[in-house]
């Protein structure tokens, strides 16, 4: 092969003894932890979640490495289309003032949160879920599936929020203006729970953007990659990706990359319970 190439012999014998780069060689031994935390999102993260995720454990590694060696490995993080709106627009003088004007920040817990409606199709029919979201921590405090879209969905995902100690007393809580959120079903709930109703403008995404964030990630990191024949199957699946995922494990930039779950919980140790709701 030499002598047909023209390149000299000991040439040859250098490159056969050559030893492996660093980079090469830092590469091999971080592959198995990164395709490790890949594969433990299944195949939803992409490297800036993984970087986050290894960083988290104590793993020292840049985010071009990560993101360098899952370009080798063609590890993709999966993406879909983005979800389908489900406001229904209410009669304009039942609406409430916005009472958060897209500051969706928050220093305590339970004292500023956000709720919207989604649709979730399954082989029975559709499947619909309202969610409820503190906006300290972005956890998913309160969640309600069922068949319809009455009042009666917001006010149960804000219970089960009221019922797991989420709920301030002077709670904000703001939504889109759909029929639901201006129902007087809606509006007795909050006033006999001492929570104050806020509202952006119809059909402008950016003034509930931490809902609509999070319900593109619900659809984009796993809804539209499975298929449910029942309405059953879907709504277990649904609480295991919020409850276990979305709140527990997936890395949160509003938290500096932990998870909600976690991020509420170091509050809680450090602080004094909420005021609860009345």
């Amino acid at each position: 092969m030499c002598a047909r190439l023209g390149v000299p012999r000991a040439s040859y014998y250098r490159w056969l003894d050559q030893k492996e780069s660093p980079t090469a060689a830092r590469h091999r031994e971080l592959t198995g932890q990164v395709k490790v935390m890949f594969d433990s999102s299944d195949g939803i993260f992409g490297h800036r979640m993984v970087h986050t995720k290894l960083a988290a454990t104590g793993v020292e590694v840049s985010v071009g490495t990560v993101a360098a060696i899952m370009a080798e490995n063609s590890w993709a993080a999966k993406r879909m289309r983005a979800f389908k709106r489900t406001t229904i627009p209410s009669d304009p003088d039942k609406v409430f003032q916005d009472l958060i004007g897209r500051d969706f920040t928050s220093q305590v817990p339970g004292t500023k949160l956000v709720g919207d409606i989604t649709y979730l199709r399954t082989g029975e029919g559709w499947l619909y879920l309202a969610t409820v979201i503190d906006l300290c921590t972005r956890m998913v405090v309160g969640w309600a599936m069922a068949d319809h879209m009455r009042a009666s969905l917001v006010t149960g995902a804000l219970r089960m929020a009221r019922d797991r100690g989420h709920l301030a007393a002077d709670a904000i809580f703001h939504s889109d203006r759909g029929t639901q959120y201006t129902s007087r079903e809606m509006g007795a709930w909050c006033v006999g729970n001492g929570i104050r109703q806020s509202m952006g403008a119809t059909g402008v995404c950016w003034d509930n953007a931490v809902a609509e964030s999070a319900f593109s990630s619900l659809k984009n990191e796993f809804y539209h990659h499975h298929s449910f024949a029942t309405r059953q199957d879907a709504r277990r699946a649904t609480m295991r990706y919020i409850e276990v995922f979305y709140n527990r494990w997936r890395p949160h930039t509003n938290n500096d990359g932990l998870p909600p779950a976690t991020a509420m919980a170091n509050f809680t140790t450090n602080q004094q319970p909420l005021p609860a709701a009345a």
